[in-house]
């Protein structure tokens, strides 16, 4: 079907859908990043620069920090990947006229 502008219009339901999905995909990716977050600050204290230096012939037995850490790199490969897929959403639909219902669904 055609709107007044000439681009395809797809069926409201397949745009819900669309939109929910995209929705979803943002929320997930700001709540990694707010996880991310979290966590730099306490592999920041747990893993002072300066003093490791300063103690070289010492050994700190610390068997959280690579948990935070690990847990910080799967977390930031996730916020990637969902980006990806975010972006990889966005080009498609916009290579398939969907900008002008975009703009009026939010208009709604």
């Amino acid at each position: 079907m055609q709107n007044t502008a000439g681009s395809s219009r797809q069926p409201d339901g397949r745009n819900d859908n669309y939109f929910s999905v995209v929705t979803d995909l943002v929320s997930l990716i700001e709540r990694i990043q707010a996880s991310i977050q979290m966590l730099e600050p306490v592999i920041a204290r747990a893993l002072p620069l300066g003093e490791l230096e300063a103690y070289d012939d010492v050994v700190v037995l610390d068997d959280v920090t690579p948990h935070y850490v690990r847990a910080n790199t799967v977390l930031d490969t996730c916020r990637a990947g969902l980006g990806v897929a975010l972006h990889g959403l966005l080009d498609s639909e916009a290579s398939n006229g969907l900008l002008e219902a975009t703009a009026a669904h939010e208009a709604r």
